[in-house]
């Protein structure tokens, strides 16, 4: 497991890092493979923000949480990383069938009843390469949280997308 903790606007104590460390830990008997666990904590005010990306084989899963105390909020962040990977295991089992990945006998089975997704909308729209300044502009001009735009330095298919904290981020193919 390799593990990255970053603090912003406070300094991460070494029992918070081994309370991160020892949680974070559980999630190892669920993947063969190496996993990579990128932890953000961040004091807003009163807010406690922890933020943690897993990332193995490709699979990104993401869980953010905030809380008036940084050990509620880390207890609660690893809880829902678990929910979210019990209630996609019959889709990663889906994804990956030769199960050398993921450990699936240790990932608990999901009780809910699992839905089709449907696609109740399709749109269609002509792509003409700009800028991220100018595809945030029209992302902000339609009103909307995301826009998909061709990159006229690259060539390429990228994202614009609005965070909670106001800012914009910037989705980039890699081949």
């Amino acid at each position: 497991m390799k593990l990255c903790i970053t603090g912003k606007n406070f300094t991460v104590s070494d029992a918070l890092k081994n309370a991160i460390e020892s949680k974070f830990a559980r999630f190892e008997k669920y993947f063969k493979n190496e996993m990579e666990i990128n932890v953000a904590l961040e004091v807003k005010k009163n807010r406690q923000i922890i933020e943690s990306m897993l990332t193995v084989d490709g699979i990104n899963i993401r869980a953010e949480e905030v809380s008036h105390d940084m050990y509620t909020a880390l207890d609660r962040v690893v809880d829902k990383l678990a929910m979210q990977i019990t209630r996609y295991k019959t889709k990663l089992e889906k994804k990956h069938k030769i199960h050398e990945t993921i450990r699936f006998e240790q990932v608990p089975d999901y009780e809910e009843n699992e839905e089709e997704i449907e696609i109740v909308k399709t749109k269609r729209f002509d792509v003409k390469p700009m800028s991220a300044e100018e595809a945030v502009l029209q992302m902000e001009l339609l009103g909307h949280n995301f826009f998909v735009f061709t990159n006229a330095d690259t060539d390429e298919f990228n994202v614009v997308y609005k965070r909670k904290q106001g800012q914009y981020g910037l989705i980039e193919p890699t081949y």
